[in-house]
């Protein structure tokens, strides 16, 4: 297994308010001079992962998006990830329409009513989507009132929806708690130590 040091010397770019998007050429180039060292750890770098959401744009001097952004750092060994904001749900959808790739995008709605999931079945989800040669996968936290019954249509169409439980959460609390999860799967899949569950 390759020294957790190697993983965490990746660079990032700052830019304006927003610390924490991932510099993706970094990411494949540290992939590529560390192959053999890495390669458990390397199997989603195939594809990346957006975290989006509805509301104002995170800023990294806010703690819990400072957390946000420290979780989807540790994952530029396993998956390029980044954040991003929209004003609101149909901004989303467009954008969605406007990613381009081999696939279509993947969509998982963070919704009261979507499906509970284990980490470890998150992790499972991700292997398959992965397998399944997606390029790219949004998890994305909704507006304060909860998805339209078109959003949820859509995810249904390209992914689905996912619970995180039964409470309900402050909506910086859900990025922060899906990017731990993200990174949690991404470490389930490469056996990293990271996760002791069982």
């Amino acid at each position: 297994m390759a020294d957790a040091s190697v993983l965490s010397n990746a660079r990032f770019r700052l830019e304006d308010d927003f610390a924490g998007e991932p510099d993706v050429a970094v990411a494949k180039d540290l992939a590529d001079k560390n192959r053999r060292l890495l390669k458990p750890y390397v199997i989603l770098l195939a594809m990346h992962i957006t975290l989006a959401h509805i509301g104002a744009r995170a800023r990294a001097q806010e703690a819990l998006d400072a957390s946000v952004c420290e979780y989807l750092r540790r994952c530029v060994g396993f998956v390029p990830c980044k954040t991003e904001a929209f004003r609101g749900e149909k901004a989303l959808l467009d954008w969605l329409e406007r990613q381009r790739g081999r696939a279509g995008t993947v969509l998982m709605l963070l919704d009261g009513r979507g499906r509970q999931m284990s980490s470890e079945e998150l992790a499972r989800w991700l292997g398959k989507q992965r397998d399944g040669g997606a390029q790219h996968v949004v998890f994305a936290v909704g507006p304060a009132d909860g998805w339209t019954d078109e959003a949820r249509a859509e995810a249904k169409r390209r992914g689905g929806t996912l619970s995180l439980g039964p409470m309900t959460l402050a909506h910086s609390l859900a990025r922060l708690v899906m990017a731990e999860q993200i990174y949690r799967a991404c470490t389930i899949l490469t056996g990293h130590p990271y996760h002791r569950g069982g």
